[in-house]
């Protein structure tokens, strides 16, 4: 979720039921070293609560050092990636390449404990790096248990997936039955449907939700309603779903400035009016925009009543 869940997100899916989140992944390299980046990355406010960091890294004493830092700047909990499946990351021994190397992540995990006091370690992985069979994921919960980290976050993906097949929510499983500490099941839970099958089949203790929310910030309040609360979801109506990618935008601009909010929102904007009828029209008009006024009106248009009319939506298909 690196380049989504900036803090603008954050806040929009707080309103619409999320309850805890974590920052964008941050380089423990970047935060010892005072980078501006890293410290953009970390923007909050007191409505941003609870609120987790989640730190990438391979070496055990620098990792050790931003743990202590995460802690002490108040944030409620520090995760560790083990999951990021980019090369520039994994070729530096970061990221999901730690699953090659279970020794090395026990390293890291007891000196990052070590170095926390009073707030939760969790780390998440992948199911593996090439190996398709959990396996290795279930070697570093094991590991992680012992080590003191608190829950692990299973993707059901192996790094050389990347994004692409399908989640292994079976492997998910397998790794919540090797350890008792929590885990939690992450990958492809889209709806409330999927969030009840992933328990079903996995056993997994809680869901994190990814790509799932991007333009869909109501999933969270779906999946609490109809999981945990028993009661019907009510989906947005399209003029809830028109005011929230407002509300997104101009959180974008307080918090990032208009020119940083214009190139930032032409994604986020396409994540919001993904199957709208005329979609491939609507992204080349919002990548097309100059301004912040311009953008806004793509985004009115493209959720209007008139772009949804069937005369409308059959003259053009997306």
């Amino acid at each position: 979720m690196a380049g989504c869940t900036d803090l603008a997100f954050r806040l929009v899916s707080r309103r619409r039921g999320m309850e805890f989140s974590f920052l964008e992944m941050v380089s423990a390299n970047g935060l010892m070293h005072d980078s501006g980046h890293t410290a953009d990355l970390m923007k909050t406010v007191p409505e941003d609560r609870p609120l987790g960091a989640q730190l990438v890294g391979c070496e055990p004493d620098v990792m050790a050092a931003a743990a202590s830092r995460i802690e002490e700047m108040g944030f409620d909990l520090l995760d560790l990636n083990l999951g990021c499946p980019v090369r520039k990351v994994t070729s530096q021994g970061a990221g999901a390449a730690l699953l090659k190397d279970p020794a090395q992540a026990e390293q890291l995990f007891k000196r990052v404990v070590g170095a926390v006091k009073n707030i939760p370690v969790t780390i998440k992985v992948r199911k593996g790096y090439e190996d398709d069979s959990g396996q290795e994921a279930v070697e570093i919960a094991k590991a992680a248990e012992a080590s003191g980290i608190c829950a692990i976050t299973v993707h059901g993906r192996t790094r050389a997936q990347g994004y692409t097949g399908k989640a292994d929510w079976e492997a998910i499983g397998k790794v919540k039955r090797a350890v008792g500490i929590p885990v939690i099941g992450n990958g492809d839970v889209l709806s409330s449907t999927d969030a009840k099958k992933l328990y079903e089949i996995s056993g997994c203790d809680g869901i994190m939700i990814g790509r799932g929310g991007l333009g869909n910030p109501w999933i969270f309040g779906a999946i609490r309603a109809e999981l945990y609360e028993g009661r019907p979801f009510v989906p947005p109506t399209l003029e809830e779903k028109r005011q929230t990618v407002l509300e997104h935008l101009e959180l974008e601009v307080q918090f990032e400035g208009e020119e940083r909010a214009l190139f930032h929102m032409r994604r986020i904007g396409a994540w919001y009016i993904a199957g709208v009828p005329n979609a491939a029209q609507w992204r080349g008009e919002l990548n097309r925009a100059q301004t912040i006024q311009q953008l806004r009106d793509v985004l009115i248009r493209s959720l209007s009543e008139e772009n949804f009319a069937p005369t409308h939506a059959a003259s053009q298909p997306a």
